[in-house]
């Protein structure tokens, strides 16, 4: 077993591959939920110690800047990309995050793209393609928790 980190941009996925691994019998943490996330962006660095010192076990989702001073306790960070086109497509329709419905939100996930993404590459020990069926991904996923 593992704990697994899935990052990547608004709208790639991320919250829909976490909720179909809680369906499978996961433990789930989605950390764009429930107080994870500190006024400044941040994750609460003392909680997701915690989380991650009690927890043997899981997949967090999620995309801060600090993520980073947590990935060597992820056995994997997993990326999930996909083209901007379909991530701005995503964060207009999605019904269950209002970020990304403006004009100024969608330009700040494009930028976002060109300048956070690269980041979460060079950080990421497994890229997937966030074009893929939810269920495959979950799959994925899955194989490399085991």
């Amino acid at each position: 077993m593992a704990r697994v980190l899935v990052t990547g941009m608004s709208g790639v996925g991320k919250t829909t591959v976490l909720e179909e691994l809680g369906r499978r019998g996961w433990l789930i943490v989605d950390t764009d939920y429930d107080g994870w996330v500190l006024a400044d962006g941040r994750w609460d660095e003392r909680r997701m110690d915690q989380l991650l010192a009690d927890e043997p076990d899981v997949v967090v989702s999620g995309t801060v800047e600090n993520q980073g001073r947590f990935y060597d306790r992820f056995e994997q960070v997993v990326l999930i990309s996909a083209p901007v086109e379909m991530l701005i497509e995503r964060v207009s329709t999605r019904t269950n995050n209002p970020y990304g419905r403006s004009a100024e939100e969608q330009a700040e996930i494009a930028a976002y793209v060109e300048t956070v993404e690269p980041l979460l590459r060079s950080g990421a020990t497994v890229e997937l393609d966030g074009r893929r069926p939810v269920g495959e991904l979950a799959d994925a996923i899955e194989r490399l928790q085991r």
